[in-house]
């Protein structure tokens, strides 16, 4: 009766997560262009333009789902370039929007690909890698739906270990075996007590498990087939027998390996890769940084850059809708989101080509970074830089805190340097803040026995002072 109840008691949470999950994405999903404008703005300051025009993409993506069959095939995704020098937010805007949106994310840079025909990587494969991305984002998903099932098979296999089943015999009597089977039951509940309190989770135990060998792979390597969108591990997997292979584990890692085996065992991988592929169809993102490196014609003498435009023409049918071969089947990229970013500072917009320029007509320039920015940016986000900090010393026991004219300074110092030597946008409070702490997060663990250091005006101006006046000397510090 009571395990009965124990079970129907892990159905029902098991439910409430299922639940909750869907809620939970619903709620996501459905954020309106204001509210996502709200959530960027706890980590990325100013850029106002940017954060509007993504969020107005993001809502388009829910309101496209809710439009009728007929019609929703024919609405595009308003693909977006983003213009502006380094350090200003581009990367981390797509970042926190893909996370918004639950959505299968990759982050790309144009110039790891070659035109088809040169040494280097071909446009699909950014289809191929968010394919892949998508897959194991849902298998995840569908994981923690069956983790109590899951768990509970696990505990129920390291029991038989512990105590096999009976073996039948004919020469003993009904009464023993019902007595010796009952002795047994009532060993077994003894022992899953234990094992669910954790007492034996010292004791070793031997376990089989299965090892897939596929030598194939050691002669193509992980190129090759996987490149070319075929499932090696299903060409080569039925083909060679599965072996397994004894191993001796305590009986907590047991629970985690044998749990995760279950796991696996309870999800319909079928099911999983066509919501993946359908996740990826209609909700993926793709954000193509560096795009500026592609840009520019074709000159007349041959030297690396020869296939700069070839690339832009190997990506134009990706960006504007084709069908890719990926190992889980074909990924259509009608409505993939393309979000491009470059600074721009040699080539511009318009050397792109044509036909690609046409395919991102959502154009925004981020401005860049100035002192009262790198003053918010180092105050106000919830992962601001000397909120890490400060928690990073937290846990040697040391209190680090920042006077605000100190903060005004530092925010001064990154303005001034990335005025005069090279404008590398808030990655510049980064390298001025670890200089400034270098000495402290060092002699800490062994020197330091205050339990509060303060950070003045007075501290970074003498730590940094002398490298900020000295042009030749903060181009290579800061």
């Amino acid at each position: 009766m009571e395990l009965e109840k124990s079970k129907s008691k892990k159905a029902k949470i098991t439910l409430d997560i299922i639940k909750n999950g869907k809620n939970s994405e619903k709620k996501i999903n459905q954020l309106t262009p204001s509210e996502i404008v709200a959530e960027l703005d706890k980590y990325i300051i100013g850029q106002r333009n940017a954060k509007k025009s993504v969020a107005i993409a993001l809502r388009n993506r829910w309101r496209r789902q809710s439009v009728k069959d007929n019609l929703r095939e024919e609405i595009m995704p308003n693909n977006i370039i983003m213009i502006g020098p380094t350090g200003v937010g581009k990367t981390e805007i797509a970042r926190r929007i893909s996370k918004l949106a639950n959505a299968p994310f990759l982050k790309i840079e144009a110039s790891k690909f070659t035109e088809v025909g040169y040494v280097g990587r071909d446009v699909e494969s950014m289809v191929r890698e968010i394919t892949d991305l998508g897959v194991n984002m849902v298998k995840s998903e569908k994981l923690k739906e069956v983790q109590i099932k899951a768990q509970e098979n696990a505990i129920e296999r390291i029991l038989d270990i512990l105590l096999p089943p009976i073996k039948k015999k004919t020469e003993i009597t009904t009464e023993e075996s019902l007595y010796e089977t009952e002795k047994n039951i009532e060993t077994r509940e003894k022992l899953k007590e234990q094992l669910l309190a954790g007492k034996l989770d010292n004791r070793t135990i031997e376990l089989d498990l299965s090892t897939d060998n596929t030598p194939m792979l050691q002669v193509l390597g992980p190129v090759g087939l996987e490149e070319m969108g075929l499932n090696i591990g299903e060409l080569f997997g039925n083909m060679m027998p599965k072996k397994s292979k004894k191993r001796k584990l305590s009986v907590a890692d047991a629970k985690k390996v044998l749990t995760q085996d279950e796991a696996n065992k309870l999800i319909d991988m079928d099911n999983v890769i066509k919501e993946s592929i359908d996740k990826v169809q209609n909700s993926g993102i793709i954000f193509i940084d560096e795009i500026d490196k592609i840009a520019g014609r074709q000159s007349g003498n041959s030297n690396p850059d020869v296939s700069r435009e070839g690339v832009q023409r190997d990506l134009l049918p990706i960006v504007e809708g084709s069908t890719v071969i990926t190992k889980y089947g074909p990924v259509k990229t009608d409505h993939i989101l393309f979000i491009a970013s470059g600074a721009f500072h040699v080539a511009k917009p318009s050397d792109l080509i044509p036909e690609l320029q046409g395919r991102f007509p959502i154009r925004v320039e981020l401005e860049s970074l100035g002192f009262e920015e790198f003053y918010q940016i180092l105050t106000k986000p919830e992962n601001a830089l000397i909120k890490q900090y400060t928690a990073l010393l937290q846990t040697e026991g040391v209190d680090l805190e920042f006077t605000d004219e100190s903060i005004m300074e530092i925010a001064k110092i990154a303005a001034e340097v990335n005025e005069n030597v090279e404008n590398i946008g808030a990655r510049r409070l980064h390298t001025i803040l670890s200089n400034l702490l270098e000495d402290i997060l060092f002699d800490v663990p062994d020197k330091i026995k205050k339990k509060r250091i303060e950070i003045s005006k007075e501290m970074v101006t003498d730590r940094l002072h002398n490298v900020v006046k000295n042009r030749d000397l903060s181009r290579y510090i800061l």
